[in-house]
């Protein structure tokens, strides 16, 4: 195991399912308090002085773009046994020499940044590597700095890898090693995007293809 791999300490997150709410994703605190004080502040001021509305209207256009980038809507678990983790569009499909099939997912900044557990299963591993930061639709991006869970399913091992990009450069993890997770139950958060790849098992052929947008939770990744 390289020597930059280390383990998260990371809290548990139970995850509900309650179409039509949306709530903020877990770990934006240190982005977005910041800006929302500094654009009640600024907006404040300009009312004694209007030259502060130059520095108002820049930040509140700002808090109001992190509010949404930072959306942590709900979701009804698809019907499919393998669920995307991921919003975004596959960017590739391909066969893996150990008989796996990596669908890597991109996600763009505008796209929900936080993933969910492809199916129910047990954490037995989650691994930091440190890499690069190059743009998540290079193919270089496998070497960006990245965070490698290992899920005990019903189908086996199942792999998931979250892959930070050239703007992306936090991955929070919610889980710890051994919780038990539910299917689309919320894992963790990529600030910003990037991409997210999942290894179907060995005998699992993908239901989705190459530029198909997927939901997290939602779209199917197998024909189970």
């Amino acid at each position: 195991m390289p020597q930059d791999i280390k383990r998260f300490p990371v809290s548990h997150d139970s995850a509900s399912h309650k179409p039509g709410r949306v709530r903020l994703a877990r770990g934006v605190s240190p982005w977005l308090l910041p800006t929302v004080a500094a654009t009640a502040a600024t907006s404040l001021l300009s009312r004694r002085d209007r030259r502060w509305a130059l520095a108002a209207a820049p930040l509140a256009v700002l808090t109001g773009g992190m509010l949404w980038f930072f959306r942590d809507p709900e979701r009804t678990p698809g019907t499919a046994r393998i669920l995307s983790p991921a919003d975004g569009v596959v960017q590739s499909i391909d066969p893996w020499p150990d008989g796996r099939t990596r669908v890597a997912i991109f996600m763009s900044p505008l796209d929900v940044h936080v993933n969910r557990a492809p199916l129910a299963g047990t954490v037995t591993s989650i691994e930091h590597v440190t890499g690069g930061f190059v743009p998540a639709f290079n193919k270089d991006s496998d070497k960006n700095e990245r965070v490698v869970w290992h899920f005990a399913t019903e189908v086996g091992d199942v792999e998931l890898v979250q892959i930070a990009g050239a703007v992306a450069r936090r991955i929070i993890p919610y889980l710890t090693v051994g919780a038990k997770v539910a299917r689309a139950e919320r894992i963790g958060l990529i600030r910003l995007g990037s991409r997210v790849d999942v290894y179907l098992p060995e005998g699992i052929e993908p239901a989705v293809s190459v530029g198909q947008r997927t939901v997290a939770g939602v779209t199917g990744l197998d024909h189970g």
